[in-house]
């Protein structure tokens, strides 16, 4: 197996509350005058033994390592007015309160390993009430401390898995051999029920395959056992056997969901059976990443298959309409956004050709056209304030702008600013030959984009985002095709500020989910920028969360229902991208830029690290290649004579 390349060093872990730690730790490593480097490349893969007939073959070298259990301290002293972990001297004894309102006040230093480590003990304090009182569930009721299986028996280990990475990057050790343990004796995919392919893919296939990548590049998160090395590993491939059936389709393209114990795909119960586009193309990171991991093709193949069919439909401007027939291959309806059921088919574009080292343009090349597509139709600007606003085409390309943005749209400011500079810092980036015009607006862009996802936080009385925001619109409305503007405001925090009348929060669209779209999106622009206003942002988006989600008595944090009712009402329900990718996206943004290089690594979906991979070193390519288009983008169909012959084109793969 090819080397990675991977994080050059781990994070310094020198505070006051880590001290005991670290000592234990070095013991362990052998090295005490600090803590050891990043290791080399993820454990090998020899095989599998499989529903598919793979066998694995541990490896039989010495385990480098072990886990080691460190002393947590109690986090209910955060209520009883006891110091919180993290507190810095003359802070202890203040609880949640003195930690959030230390820092940053005027001429005093931020300590930004300070509130990195609050975002820790706040994933403590969510982790220990799941443990306590939902250990196993697949859904966490933080309020009334109870849970549900989403399929019986024992259930599917949703939160379980979806949050082994955090751990990992948050060194720890102990809760991670606590869900190592679970994963190990008691997930088991025999379930005669169906999940949806997309959330399993991402969440459970995504959490697998990070955990498996991490144990291997971070110091002392191998398992203790050698025999348990592969156990991700293991899981993810007997997962993803299961989820191949749902490609079972006859164009293709995924059906929605997939029953556990078959393997056979089903279409989806609503929709008129029409798979979220979205969803049909999130699925690819994973499935190439396993590929590579385990040198089967098949894995690949059905997944880039999907991409195929897809652009063979010939979208406008590169704007794909949100459902897709798994039976046809064919859109339904022409309705588009970058919210709900669309978003992350443009992510995974540019993702994709980072993924593979940039070796597959093709991906670059339709990100590049869904992006000016964006800008020629969707990007419009809120009266009188000049907010920028990705709002939504219920008809298509031909029809009315909706001003609306959903708070997953908040993806998008860090994902164009990742696929300006690739990873790299802005500065880095603009002393490329490349760096040009197009690269400084797709900048700007998404900063203006990221004040609009900001702004959706400040201008509630909770500082919650709701989860739908509307606009209000010039009329006729001002496009970026006809001129680009600059927003007139700051977010100003008054509370009659002007800049406030341009956003609508309807009662239907208050509810807070916890969604990370856009601190994930400040811990993009803030390692490709290096602006420390992203930083501020993120942690005053931190303290709003500790405010007004935290449950009493343990229980965690929990969504809410009413952003701009204080207090909100809870909706008890931790979800858990709460600690998949919320508030690993805030450890992150506090932390060091050594963790996780965005110039080496890409964050699925659902938060979760791959590395970046040469895909030539395992012969895996591009498998097709896009029709050919006229100068306004539409595909050029064989002639009907062609047709009538049965001539068809060929286009052989090909990076």
């Amino acid at each position: 197996m090819s080397n990675f390349a991977i994080p050059r060093n781990v994070p310094n872990f020198q505070n006051a509350q880590r001290q005991l730690e670290d000592n234990v730790w070095n013991k362990f490593t052998g090295n005490e005058k600090g803590l050891p480097m990043y290791k080399d490349k993820p454990a090998g893969f020899h095989g599998a033994q499989g529903p598919r007939g793979r066998a694995f073959v541990r490896k039989r070298n010495a385990a480098v390592g072990a886990l080691v259990v460190f002393l947590v301290v109690w986090w209910m002293g955060w209520f009883g007015g006891g110091g919180g972990v993290g507190l810095e001297e003359g802070e202890k004894g203040k609880g949640w309160g003195g930690l959030l309102s230390g820092g940053g006040k005027k001429g005093q230093r931020i300590n930004w390993e300070t509130r990195r480590d609050a975002v820790r003990d706040a994933f403590l304090l969510s982790w220990n009430g799941y443990k306590e009182h939902g250990w196993g569930y697949d859904e966490y009721h933080p309020v009334s401390k109870t849970g549900r299986y989403m399929a019986e028996p024992n259930g599917m280990g949703w939160i379980i898995v979806d949050a082994l990475d955090t751990m990992m990057l948050m060194n720890l050790t102990k809760e991670l051999n606590d869900a190592r343990e679970w994963v190990s004796t008691t997930l088991s995919y025999d379930k005669d029920q169906d999940v949806n392919t997309f959330e399993t893919t991402i969440r459970m296939l995504g959490g697998l395959l990070s955990a498996h990548y991490l144990q291997g590049v971070l110091p002392g998160m191998k398992p203790a056992k050698e025999n348990e090395e592969d156990i991700f590993l293991e899981k993810a491939a007997d997962l993803a056997d299961r989820l191949m059936g749902a490609f079972e389709s006859p164009s293709g393209i995924p059906w929605a969901s997939v029953i556990l114990k078959s393997g056979r795909g089903e279409p989806s119960h609503a929709d008129g059976g029409a798979s979220s586009t979205a969803e049909a193309t999130t699925l690819q990171l994973e499935m190439k990443y396993l590929a590579f991991l385990t040198g089967e093709s098949h894995y690949w193949e059905k997944a880039e298959k999907v991409m195929e069919v897809i652009d063979n439909n010939g979208a406008k401007d590169g704007l794909v309409p949100i459902f897709v027939y798994a039976d046809k291959g064919t859109f339904r309806g022409s309705e588009i956004r970058l919210g709900s059921r669309g978003d992350s088919y443009y992510e995974y574009l540019i993702k994709q050709y980072l993924q593979t080292q940039k070796q597959e343009p093709i991906y670059e090349e339709m990100w590049n056209q869904s992006l000016a597509g964006v800008k020629k139709h969707l990007i419009t600007y809120s009266k009188d304030s000049d907010f920028t606003v990705l709002a939504e085409l219920p008809a298509g390309v031909q029809g009315t702008i909706h001003p609306k943005m959903d708070h997953l749209v908040c993806f998008m400011p860090g994902t164009i600013a990742l696929a300006a500079t690739g990873g790299i810092s802005l500065a880095e980036a603009k002393k490329l030959p490349s760096w040009g015009k197009e690269q400084e607006e797709n900048m700007e862009l998404a900063r203006e984009l990221m004040k609009t996802c900001m702004g959706m936080y400040r201008v509630t009385a909770t500082g919650l985002a709701p989860e739908i925001a509307h606009f209000t619109l010039y009329d006729p409305p001002k496009m970026m095709r006809d001129g680009v503007l600059k927003s007139k405001s700051e977010l100003e925090t008054a509370e009659d500020a002007d800049w406030r009348a341009d956003y609508i929060i309807k009662p239907a669209d208050a509810h807070n989910l916890q969604r990370p779209e856009t601190v994930e999106s400040l811990f993009y622009m803030w390692r490709i920028t290096g602006d420390e206003l992203y930083r501020q942002w993120g942690w005053e988006m931190f303290e709003s969360f500790v405010k007004y989600e935290i449950v009493e008595n343990g229980g965690g944090f929990t969504s809410v229902n009413n952003v701009n009712t204080v207090p909100p009402p809870g909706r008890d329900n931790m979800e858990s991208f709460w600690l998949a990718e919320t508030l690993k996206y805030f450890y992150l943004l506090f932390g060091p830029n050594e963790l996780l290089p965005l110039d080496q690594i890409v964050l699925n979906t659902e938060a979760h690290p791959f590395p970046r991979f040469d895909a030539s070193k395992k012969r895996f390519k591009t498998g097709w290649k896009r029709l050919p288009r006229d100068e306004n983008g539409d595909i050029v169909r064989a002639p009907p004579a062609e047709q009538h012959l049965g001539i068809k084109d060929s286009h052989p793969g090909g990076i």
